[in-house]
């Protein structure tokens, strides 16, 4: 992750409320071996009809979004259903940053944030308001404080939301969840040595049964 303080792009309406991790990441695109080539499966059946061929219709195929869009205004309870991580990764790869909603899946809003991906609760009325305006082309580019906890239209249009220390530190200083756990390392340690003082009949129980039936003839 690079660090980012301050988020700017052009964002596209997605006005569905329920949009589950299914739809956002079908699952035909989780057959791999690593995480590459996600986004030739984002929204899948939203972007292509049966035959493969892009909807014009589409948000995300319309020229003024298609290939610029870095954040989406979507409906309540967006990333519900699965616990797929892919739908996060997918939404990333296709170069999504920051998403706007009333609501989100409890375990998509954890995966998206741990993994770099902003996810920005606002009250439906101000989603509402936000969607009629990234829908005119002439106002679709929007601004997102991380540390101000600010989103910022081009007309001037203003709403603030909330994070947590922990994830808005995580945003500005461009870590994950595992770069973030590494900066407590001391810490860590620490607490490794007050935990195996107090409890030294279960430090390295595994290896010492292993041990033990390895000598039983």
């Amino acid at each position: 992750m690079s660090p980012s303080s301050v988020i700017k792009g052009v964002a596209a309406p997605l006005p569905f409320s329920n949009l589950d991790t299914d739809q956002i990441m079908p699952k035909q695109f989780l057959r791999i071996v690593d995480k590459a080539g996600l986004d030739q499966g984002l929204l899948y059946d939203l972007r292509f009809d049966e035959t493969g061929a892009p909807r014009p219709e589409f948000v995300l195929n319309q020229p003024a979004y298609q290939g610029k869009t870095s954040i989406l205004v979507a409906g309540p309870n967006f990333g519900c259903g699965s616990s797929r991580e892919h739908a996060v990764w997918g939404l990333q790869q296709f170069g999504i940053r920051v998403i706007i909603a009333p609501s989100f899946g409890e375990i998509f809003f954890f995966n998206a944030l741990n993994n770099g991906l902003l996810l920005v609760a606002l009250p439906g009325d101000r989603v509402d308001a936000l969607l009629k305006r990234v829908a005119n082309v002439a106002s679709h580019e929007l601004e997102i404080d991380i540390l101000a906890g600010q989103v910022r239209a081009a007309d001037g249009w203003t709403a603030t939301f909330a994070l947590s220390a922990r994830h808005r530190q995580m945003f500005a200083q461009g870590q994950d969840m595992v770069s973030a756990s590494l900066q407590q390392l001391d810490e860590i340690a620490q607490y490794e040595t007050q935990h195996w003082a107090q409890h030294p009949w279960m430090k390295d129980v595994a290896q010492r049964v292993r041990t033990r039936l390895n000598t039983v003839p």
